[in-house]
């Protein structure tokens, strides 16, 4: 087993090179860059901050258009702006230089995890992820967690009383919430239960309370749960389907099988059979869900919900900054995401030789 995850730790590098490259170059190419982005706040008259930038002390807030336009750049939106306005932005944000030496410092600075500073934030990106990490794994790991708590025992359940009425309205129910969209399900909790039209019973905004740090350590834990019920119950509506249904389908198939004939043929007890022997067997393929489970949990599940619930999260960190080209922040997130979903899956091969120690990895090609 070690040699196997030397192995697997070892696949994790070009992993994550082959991810940051191919995404590295595909945004190169890709129009309305952050120096695009720039030049078009300069032409709207916002600025964006440029140290020296010219700027017209009228009170416009409109960058200095020089005698000689840029009708040589690059940049399509460029015209009509000083050449030298121009190279500073380009310089700022780090684009004068060949896209081939912005590569390779990219990836020497990220193998000492040093993701650099936000072009439009004034924060380096490592202190961003940190404050949204928690926010995501929250929801995450609570999601998941009563994902699982809930789906595993109903799916064994409804295997046992496969086509019983039970079995019928439990998958009806299930049925109906994975059809539900997660932003509509909240919108819901937030009319019925968040100040909306009726109750105001939860908050809207944040992890916890602007007095979080004065309460008690149980008062602590109260808001904390209070803030996280909305953000959750709206997460994990459309979750039960996919891992109940699996948990049925794989007590079905081992119930089925000769072995547990057996066993009842011996007499003995149904809850040992169930759970001392089909368990073991049925719950592999429930086991190897758990990363993918998770992953859309922390990213794709949730942020919808985070922007609903004002909740400043990983995954809403990354799609803003992919909306704004923030390409420092953008690939920091995707690094980090890349590496927790190979770390989750070499746990979920572990997890497999706890359950089942018949499983032997070293013995794979």
């Amino acid at each position: 087993m070690g040699s196997y995850l030397l192995r697997r730790l070892l696949l994790i590098i070009p992993t994550l090179w082959a991810i940051i490259t191919i995404n590295f170059f595909i945004v190169q190419i890709a129009p309305g860059g952050p120096v695009d982005q720039a030049i078009a706040a300069i032409q709207l008259g916002h600025g964006v901050g440029v140290p020296g930038m010219a700027t017209d002390t009228m009170g416009s807030g409109h960058a200095r258009v020089g005698v000689a336009n840029a009708t040589d750049s690059q940049y399509r939106g460029a015209r009509g702006l000083d050449p030298e306005v121009i190279a500073e932005i380009t310089h700022r944000y780090g684009f004068d230089k060949p896209i081939h030496e912005r590569y390779f410092k990219m990836l020497g600075d990220y193998l000492r995890f040093d993701f650099g500073n936000s072009l439009f934030r004034s924060a380096s990106v490592l202190n961003l992820i940190k404050e949204s990490l928690p926010v995501s794994i929250s929801i995450g790991l609570w999601s998941t967690l009563i994902i699982y708590l809930v789906s595993i025992p109903l799916g064994i359940r409804k295997a046992v009383s496969n086509g019983s009425s039970f079995d019928i309205w439990s998958s009806t129910f299930i049925i109906i919430g994975y059809a539900i969209p997660a932003f509509l399900f909240a919108i819901l909790l937030i009319v019925l239960f968040a100040g909306g039209s009726y109750l105001d019973w939860f908050p809207l905004r944040g992890l916890v309370s602007t007095n979080f740090d004065t309460l008690p350590w149980y008062g602590k834990i109260i808001d904390y749960l209070w803030h996280i019920t909305l953000p959750v119950l709206a997460t994990v509506v459309g979750g039960f389907a996919t891992l109940t249904m699996l948990t049925k389908n794989s007590f079905l198939d081992e119930i089925r099988k000769q072995y547990v004939v057996t066993a009842r043929a011996k007499g003995l007890d149904e809850n040992k059979i169930l759970y001392r022997h089909v368990f073991r067997n049925a719950m592999l393929l429930v086991i190897a869900g758990f990363p993918a489970t998770f992953i859309s949990m922390f990213f794709t599940g949730s942020l919808l919900i985070e922007v609903m619930f004002s909740l400043n999260g990983l995954g809403l960190l990354g799609y803003d900054s992919t909306i704004s080209r923030d390409y420092p922040v953008m690939f920091g997130t995707l690094y980090i995401f890349t590496l927790i979903g190979l770390l989750l899956n070499i746990l979920s091969d572990i997890t497999y030789t706890l359950v089942d120690p018949r499983i032997d990895f070293e013995g794979r090609g």
